[in-house]
């Protein structure tokens, strides 16, 4: 079976880290739907008949991962010596070079597992920053039998709340390789468009406390789930959802999911309600249900997220306001496979998380949580100065009621939710600088493309020499254009890559929005049919 030109792109470009002399663990970002499991197989396959002595172990969290990554591995390699260990799915096969197994069920067998030589972690972003926890706790004894013990992490979101980056320390994580963006897949086929419109009913969730930089779930539910909630949010999805067939509905908690699963059906809408506490065979039975079409909207609470794909899910209707990024990318990815029938899935967002976390094609990474010995947010009543909470709505000590907040302004439009809509400028010439910035007094490169008389000038900058994510991001970044260029050499320093670039072919067409006073370029073709990875 052949791997697609950016799957094996990526196998490429993990060697390449490793034979560059680099310690440590990668992590492979991959968006969803780029089929991480027939990488997995590729590398499993390619590293049994290179190293015949070596023992791969896939680790993942659920079940419907397991047997995806197990499936593809039969389909790569027909006669792969492989076993899964499970209690989930019902098997415990060990002895085998490749072990495909639930991070549940090894947690505490690593004795039994032995000597691995490779442990590939699929949803990666959900292994402890922090030395504890089943991962960790596995991890650290297998490296004690094996210290040459190697990780790799796959994952769509490379980053965990109240952590930041998972490369950022204390974390398992030491690099990402980032080989294929959303933006290139779309445009290759590969994935389906996703299309957002303002919906007219906001859920709110003023007064609702955080616990762990997420918002709790009690207090959630309590806050969303109620009957002129649910009754407007069915009214606006039926009004807007046109004769689109499996909509997919993600809810605060249960009782939510199982109201508007209720509401849904007291309309004439075939639905039903999927939850944590679904036995296996119910639930089963309702996704068949779903996909032959016979159920048309499916309400769930923290379930259809991870391992559950339904490529013709052509609604996504998110009514659980959520501050996790990682969750956010997680919902909206069940709409961006290939369908059968439409080249879009509309996505109504009345939780306000496009807003919160931006496009899915450049969702920015948590913050780091604070120490906790900061000053808690209050506010200062005008009345009598009481310094009072800051979800107060009226003074304690004088009763002075405080103004309701001001709700931020949404301005999500048909594509808003891809970032991806801007303006095409056939380029002339490109120009490459240094340039220092006035902000921080970094040094990085700035190109400059320029198109006719009338268009303006459009710069961009690429911080290849900054430390972190943002400089990593930009020097693979560097590396693709400088190649589409026709430059084939790995400049070193800012003035041999601007020497490198200045006779360089700049591509024949960009397509660029404004972002402020800067601008961001969505896509750069360099020949009529091929289109360079984008940026993002």
């Amino acid at each position: 079976m052949m791997l697609r030109d950016y799957q094996q792109r990526t196998v490429e470009q993990l060697y390449a880290w490793f034979e560059a002399g680099n310690e440590g663990n990668p992590c492979i970002v991959l968006p969803t739907g780029s089929g991480k499991s027939h990488i997995v197989a590729a590398l499993c396959k390619d590293a049994l008949q290179q190293w015949p002595e070596t023992r791969v172990l896939m680790l993942t969290h659920v079940k419907e991962l397991i047997e995806q990554n197990a499936e593809k591995m039969r389909l790569h390699w027909p006669g792969a010596p492989m076993g899964i260990y499970s209690a989930s799915i019902g098997k415990k096969q060990l002895g085998e070079p490749i072990t495909f197994a639930g991070i549940q069920s090894v947690r505490t067998k690593s004795k039994l597992l032995g000597h691995i030589d490779l442990v590939i972690i699929d949803e990666c972003h959900l292994v402890n920053h922090k030395e504890e926890g089943g991962y960790r706790a596995l991890l650290a004894e297998l490296h004690e039998i094996n210290p040459a013990m190697r990780v790799v992490g796959l994952t769509a979101t490379p980053y965990r709340l109240g952590h930041g980056l998972i490369t950022d320390k204390p974390a398992l994580f030491d690099d990402l390789i980032e080989p294929v963006s959303i933006e290139e897949l779309i445009r290759k086929g590969h994935l389906s468009k996703l299309r957002s419109k303002i919906t007219t009913s906001q859920l709110d969730v003023a007064g609702v406390h955080k616990r762990g930089g997420e918002y709790i779930e009690s207090e959630l539910q309590a806050a969303v789930n109620t009957d002129a909630n649910n009754v407007a949010a069915v009214q606006e999805v039926l009004r807007l959802a046109g004769d689109r067939k499996a909509w997919l509905f993600f809810c605060a908690g249960v009782k939510h999911a199982e109201a508007v699963a209720d509401e849904l059906n007291a309309n004439g809408i075939v639905a039903e309600c999927v939850t944590g506490d679904t036995p296996k065979a119910e639930r089963e039975r309702l996704l068949r249900l779903y996909k032959a079409g016979h159920i048309k909207a499916l309400t769930n609470a923290n379930v259809l997220t991870t391992g559950f794909d339904y490529p013709d899910i052509d609604l996504i209707a998110m009514l659980r306001p959520t501050m996790s990024a990682s969750l956010y990318v997680q919902m909206a990815g069940r709409g961006l496979r290939p369908k059968s029938h439409t080249d879009h899935c509309l996505v109504l967002d009345f939780a306000g998380v496009v807003s919160t976390h931006g496009p899915i094609t450049n969702v920015q990474p948590p913050k780091k949580a604070g120490s906790g010995n900061g000053e808690p947010p209050v506010k200062i009543c005008d009345v009598c100065n009481e310094l009072c909470a800051i979800s107060a709505q009226k003074c304690p000590a004088c009763g002075n009621p405080f103004p309701a907040p001001v709700k931020k302004d949404l301005t999500l439009h048909l594509d808003d939710i891809m970032g991806v809509q801007g303006l095409e400028m056939n380029v002339r010439a490109w120009a490459w600088r240094k340039h220092t910035s006035k902000a921080s007094g970094k040094e990085m490169l700035a190109v400059t493309y320029y198109g006719g008389l009338s268009e303006p000038t459009v710069t961009e900058y690429l911080p290849v020499m900054h430390e972190g994510y943002a400089g990593q991001k930009a020097a693979m970044l560097f590396v693709t254009m400088a190649k589409s260029a026709g430059v084939d050499s790995k400049p070193v320093g800012l003035d041999e890559a601007v020497s490198s670039m200045r006779d360089s072919q700049p591509p024949r067409l960009i397509e660029y929005k404004r972002e402020g006073k800067f601008f961001k370029i969505l896509r750069r073709e360099w020949h009529e049919t091929e289109s360079a990875p984008v940026s993002y």
